[in-house]
């Protein structure tokens, strides 16, 4: 139906017959003579429809509208001056050119759209229920190509790696631990259940057992859980899994990937290795597992300098074994009342009692606006100065708390300060991290027991190997790493369990039974006594990796079908409702009744 695409038409092809086909983007009528931008997958060319070429087209392109499916063929000619004027375009990779209808073929008209194309919509619900318009947009065509690009260039790089693709279930079944499973009720089976994959994690693991060594796949993966930008119910990941590794060789080849998915999405060139932050060292130095380090601010902590002050929220916490940590807003000291109580709110909602701040407004600290700066003495104040580098204009804040939550606390506070002061505007910097030695468990103090910070099959570092099998819980490190791009966990994995006992002691520190394990987890336990090779491994979130690789703010601009933040997708209305039929034959009852609607 056509001899080119749109963008392949150039000053080459001059005196060439050719024939396109695509969508009218645009129709102009010059004095009678129909101009249209000819649109396909690939870009824009062109058409002009006169009536000394062709009669019937000239007369028929004024019947055109934009959307209408067209086929046009003529011949390729220069664009030229028309009353001196320059026509040509150089915005467009075919601008130098245009097709001389000579024939034009309506294949399919189309409606008023509900929305134009060109203009950007606040209202996304309306973008979703018309998806198959949204994504005619050029940049939703391009957001849908690099994602193709991102993931073909994983698989080739894992493939040359003796990587091999191995689709695993995804029927499968409901584990006590994570997040909210998604159920399906099995017909043959009445009364039992299929849970959808939250990740592949214990069949790649069996994959190891049975010798495979390297697997990957692009997994599908289902979480029940409250919604946010960069999440969905349902996701890709690059899953990978590797015998006889170390954590260094999955650090390197992740690099490596990254590295080559980069490059070839972007053209840009991912320098390796990445830099490296402890857990411990990430929370104290940004207050997040997940740093965003181009905003600066780094926390710094005062507790032996307050340890004394005067200001009983300071010295009252350090003397409970608490600790005083800030950051340095930079030439922020004129940030304004509503903003200050709007960080005063976030910093409660996180957990704190209040905001402490200094307004440095100039050198001498009788014009540091504070509510608390009158209590500290000169030593504290100059120590202040030296540790914070506080200059004229500057806005310090302060957390005051035990030391996981101060940094939690202050962690926030400087993300939204960064905010505000537009720190990130116009940054297209890549700053790719790693972030190790997480805790193995956190204590969860609504149930009264220790849950696992990644998963149960997450092998502690070798130092603390004795102390999980004696049950000795607290402050165990794993041998886990994530990989952080701008703020953003691009993916988490770790060095697995691999022994049978060691595993039986990581479910008991986690509350499960020995019957528990027995019934949930069977064929691990089994497994590891059947001679199962060290192994370890990563899932990098695909949507994640791609909206930044776009430099999207949303995962929902790099899926074909996303769902809206109530969990629907919208354009075919799921989720749906079921036949009485259908529940029958699974012999299911609802027991929701739905509520009258308000007249």
């Amino acid at each position: 139906m056509r001899t080119h695409h749109c963008n392949e038409i150039r000053p080459g092809h001059i005196g060439e017959t050719v024939t396109l086909i695509g969508w009218v983007n645009t129709v102009r009528d010059q004095g009678g003579v129909i101009f249209i931008d000819l649109r396909d997958r690939e870009g824009i060319t062109q058409c002009v429809f006169r009536s000394e070429v062709s009669p019937e087209a000239a007369e028929l392109s004024h019947k055109l509208r934009s959307e209408d499916v067209v086929q046009v063929t003529g011949k390729v000619e220069e664009r030229l001056k028309t009353d001196e004027v320059d026509t040509k375009n150089d915005n467009l990779e075919t601008g130098e050119v245009e097709v001389a209808a000579a024939q034009l073929t309506i294949v399919n008209k189309a409606d008023v759209l509900p929305f134009q194309l060109d203009k950007e919509l606040s209202n996304e619900d309306l973008r979703l229920k018309h998806r198959y318009l949204d994504l005619r947009r050029p940049r939703l065509t391009s957001n849908l190509r690099q994602r193709h690009i991102i993931t073909k260039a994983a698989r080739d790089y894992l493939s040359a790696d003796g990587f091999i693709e191995v689709e695993t279930p995804i029927l499968s079944k409901a584990t006590p631990e994570g997040a909210r499973d998604f159920l399906v009720p099995s017909r043959i089976n009445p009364g039992r259940f299929y849970a959808l994959p939250q990740a592949p994690q214990q069949y790649k693991q069996m994959l190891m057992v049975a010798g495979v060594e390297k697997y990957f796949q692009v997994a599908r993966c289902f979480r029940d859980e409250d919604l946010r930008a960069d999440r969905q119910p349902e996701f890709s990941q690059i899953d990978i899994e590797a015998s006889f590794v170390s954590q260094d060789d999955i650090i390197g080849l992740i690099e490596g990937m990254l590295s080559s998915m980069f490059e070839q999405a972007r053209g840009v060139e991912v320098p390796t290795p990445f830099e490296r932050l402890t857990w411990h060292d990430a929370m104290d130095r940004y207050g997040s597992d997940k740093p965003e380090r181009r905003i600066g601010m780094e926390m710094v902590d005062l507790t032996e300098e307050l340890k004394d002050c005067e200001f009983r929220v300071f010295s009252g916490t350090v003397a409970n074994g608490g600790v005083v940590k800030a950051i340095n807003a930079k030439g922020f000291a004129n940030i304004s009342v509503g903003q200050v109580d709007k960080l005063t709110k976030l910093a409660q909602e996180a957990g704190a009692k209040g905001l402490a701040y200094i307004q440095a407004r100039d050198t001498d600290r009788s014009t540091w606006r504070s509510p608390f700066v009158k209590r500290m003495t000169d030593g504290e104040v100059e120590a202040l100065r030296e540790k914070l580098n506080i200059e004229p204009g500057d806005l310090i804040l302060f957390a005051a708390d035990k030391w996981e939550p101060a940094c939690d606390v202050l962690g926030r506070i400087r993300l939204e300060v960064a905010d505000y002061q537009n720190l990130l505007e116009g940054n297209t910097a890549l700053d790719f991290l790693w972030v190790t030695e997480f805790p193995l468990l956190a204590f969860d103090e609504e149930e009264g027991r220790y849950v696992a910070v990644h998963h149960p099959f997450t092998r502690p570092l070798k130092e603390d190997e004795e102390n999980l099998r004696n049950g000795e819980l607290d402050g165990l490190r794993a041998q886990a790493y994530d990989v952080v791009l701008n703020g953003y966990e691009l993916g988490g994995g770790s060095i697995r369990i691999h022994e049978s006992d060691l595993q039986s002691s990581m479910f008991k520190a986690l509350g499960i039974t020995e019957e528990e394990a027995n019934t949930e987890f069977a064929h691990i336990l089994e497994a590891f006594k059947f001679g199962a090779p060290p192994h370890g491994g990563i899932a990098l979130g695909l949507d994640r990796v791609v909206m930044l690789a776009c430099k999207e703010d949303s995962i929902r601009e790099v899926i074909a079908f996303p769902k809206n933040n109530k969990g629907a997708e919208i354009m075919t209305s799921s989720p749906g409702t079921a036949t009485s039929v259908a529940l029958r034959d699974l012999r299911i009852k609802s027991t929701y009744v739905e509520k009258p609607k308000e007249e």
